[in-house]
């Protein structure tokens, strides 16, 4: 759920901190050069209130809070004049309506995605991923499909990673993790409850974990040494597919094995014109 439309609809706030989201929500315009001492004078509330609130949302604090509302509201505003994520046809399109809404959608989806990429943090990732002894990568449903793709790229560049619940032996590869190896976990609401349980193992027991998801409030980001967070306006149950996010999370995907490849770039692509020559020429023929 967008931050936006808990901001709206969350029942568990309290009457002062329903004054300050809608105060947030009527003034979108002006949050991103509202300092905490500004909204808690506008709302009559105080700043310990407007911390409690950012907090319920799953954030550290105000300025968490704010960056992220930050690019939220950036990206509702790019796409008021784009394809509806949840429902981008319907039955009265023609074909080549229906092909231009969803080459919109998936570009609009990228440019959202590149928006918000902490490159800083795609760094780190792709840093821990390139020097971990086994990656264990956690997924499931459509996500699982870009955790197939991811894990046959890395496979070009001598990274090896597991696709955890590839044979329902998810507890047992979680078990065999240690601090050299890396857990990384695909899920766009990243709420489901063994990913928490075996996130917070890994956590405990101090092996490396990678969060990339879609919900800012996931509670697999407490236990993440790194979180990769790419939001889109796509509802978790009412939509047509999961078209989107799922766009998104390739793109990120593919830019974290570019920067994998990049700090090898010579040797990797080494590798690239001996493994050709031995597959199109070589004994590893398979014509």
């Amino acid at each position: 759920m967008q931050l936006i439309e808990q901001l709206s609809h969350r029942s568990d706030f309290t009457t002062t901190e329903t004054r300050i989201a809608t105060y947030i929500l009527n003034h979108q315009d002006k949050i991103a050069t509202t300092l905490i001492k500004e909204l808690a004078a506008k709302t009559y509330t105080s700043h310990s209130s407007i911390i409690r609130l950012a907090q319920k949302l799953g954030f550290h604090g105000f300025r968490d809070f704010q960056r992220a509302l930050i690019t939220e509201i950036a990206i509702n505003n790019q796409k008021a004049t784009t394809v509806d994520a949840n429902f981008p046809f319907t039955d009265q399109d023609s074909v080549a309506t229906i092909a231009k809404k969803m080459a919109d959608l998936k570009a609009t989806a990228i440019a959202n995605a590149h928006h918000q990429l902490n490159t800083v943090v795609l760094t780190n990732c792709a840093q821990l991923l390139n020097t971990a002894h086994h990656i264990m990568l956690f997924s499931q449903g459509d996500s699982q499909l870009r955790a197939r793709s991811f894990q046959n790229k890395l496979i070009k560049i001598n990274r090896f990673a597991q696709i955890a619940e590839a044979y329902a032996d998810e507890a047992w590869n979680v078990a065999s993790l240690t601090s050299q190896d890396c857990a990384m976990f695909i899920s766009y609401a990243g709420t489901t409850d063994v990913h928490q349980r075996f996130a917070k193992y890994c956590h405990d027991h101090n092996i490396p974990v990678i969060v990339l998801s879609g919900n800012v409030n996931s509670p697999l980001q407490q236990f993440a040494t790194y979180n990769l967070i790419i939001t889109q306006n796509e509802q978790n149950t009412t939509k047509l597919g999961t078209f989107a996010s799922q766009a998104s999370f390739e793109y990120i995907l593919d830019t974290l094995f570019a920067t994998m490849y990049a700090y090898n770039f010579e040797s990797n692509l080494t590798h690239l014109r001996t493994t050709q020559r031995l597959i199109q020429n070589g004994p590893l023929q398979t014509k």
